[in-house]
């Protein structure tokens, strides 16, 4: 079988990505949050650029689909009219700042996110690898554990501040005023130490230790991303990440937008769950329990459709559960280990369990039916 071609990028907003249905125009929110006229204005963008289909991907991006080529130059005009496009590529690709949704206005996670993406915009910055992103996670308790990203910024059980290294069970204490600077000096080591690896978790994992002052241990995750009301406004879940135009439009109407890598949006101040077309409310919904790539056809490299698959198999899914449905061995809907992934071959799928898409399988060339009777 020919194996998937991995570009090693993401796709941005100015270096978008040829897909199966067009071009994929990835939209980087600035601290993770869209004001109501910026998350109408991609819909607007969208429904007149694209095929009217928006993802939500597992770094709280949003991904425009089905872009024409000859639409591209007056997408990114508007998109840039609304703040949302980086100076240059080179910026746009050095960006992947995954940002807690639980931050309150002042506080210092959104202070720390900016000065970040500022650092990261700098003629100095490092020259880390495409798929390099850090996690602003400072509220009382981490939330982003689970979500990818190779350099931390949480705090320990007294409410410190610490730097963790993605793979490493401690931190290094750090303080506010230097937190960005030392998060910036731990990307320049991973660039000078790397060699052949472009995360920090498979550095470390080859032996490479980290610089002096990781001594902290941190805290372990007990938060659970449900659809439901917070502090901040109603949390809702999309069916794969995934959701039509309309629903965006629908969705700004009730307040500001919040990213999460959990395919769930945080619609500020809103006090009511809204019912809206394609938005998950209900916590106990098995769609919540899948993960699912787009798949064959709109994706190139995909081998069977996954997610009208994944449809039928999220009844079967505990509770409490995961299942993790890809088109190929590539895995790009969910790049850590699930409990339950079913990876797409020219044969059928494989059924993988406790690992990755491309992992070696435990049983080949199944239909449906047999995940069903295997799970």
């Amino acid at each position: 079988m020919t194996a998937p071609v991995v570009k090693g990028y993401c796709p941005g907003a100015l270096r978008p990505m040829m897909s199966g249905d067009g071009l994929v125009v990835r939209v980087r929110p600035f601290n993770g949050r869209l004001r109501r006229a910026q998350a109408d204005g991609i819909a607007t963008l969208a429904a007149a650029h694209g095929n009217g289909l928006i993802d939500l991907s597992s770094r709280g991006n949003l991904q425009i689909r089905g872009v024409r080529e000859d639409s591209l130059a007056a997408l990114i005009t508007g998109l840039g009219a609304m703040s949302l496009v980086d100076a240059d590529a080179e910026i746009e690709s050095r960006r992947n700042v995954l940002v807690t949704p639980f931050w309150q206005t002042g506080e210092e996670t959104e202070g720390f996110a900016a000065a970040l993406t500022e650092a990261l915009a700098q003629p100095d910055a490092p020259r880390i690898p495409g798929k390099f992103g850090f996690a602003v996670d400072t509220g009382r308790a981490p939330v982003l554990q689970t979500a990818s990203a190779d350099i931390r910024l949480e705090r320990d059980a007294g409410g410190g501040l610490i730097l963790v290294a993605d793979g490493f069970d401690k931190g290094k204490p750090v303080a506010s005023g230097t937190v960005v600077a030392e998060a910036m000096a731990l990307a320049r080591w991973f660039v000078e130490m790397r060699g052949e690896h472009s995360r920090m978790a498979a550095l470390l994992a080859a032996g490479v230790a980290l610089p002096g002052g990781f001594i902290v241990p941190r805290q372990r995750q007990d938060y659970l991303p449900r659809p439901g009301y917070t502090p901040l406004g109603a949390m809702v879940g999309l069916a794969f990440g995934q959701l039509e135009v309309k629903t965006l439009a629908s969705l700004a109407k009730q307040g500001g937008l919040r990213m999460t890598p959990w395919r769930m949006l945080l619609v500020e101040s809103a006090r009511k769950l809204p019912k809206v077309r394609g938005v998950i409310t209900d916590p106990d919904d098995p769609l919540l329990r899948v993960v699912a790539c787009t798949g064959a056809p709109r994706c190139a490299q995909g081998l069977a459709k996954t997610r009208s698959v994944a449809r039928s198999l999220a009844p079967h899914v505990p509770p409490g559960s995961l299942l993790h449905m890809s088109g190929c061995a590539k895995g790009c809907a969910h790049a850590r280990p699930a409990p339950l992934t079913v990876t797409a071959t020219r044969d059928g799928f494989d059924l993988i369990r406790q690992g990755r898409a491309g992992d070696a399988p435990e049983a080949t060339s199944l239909t449906p039916e047999d995940i069903i009777k295997a799970i």
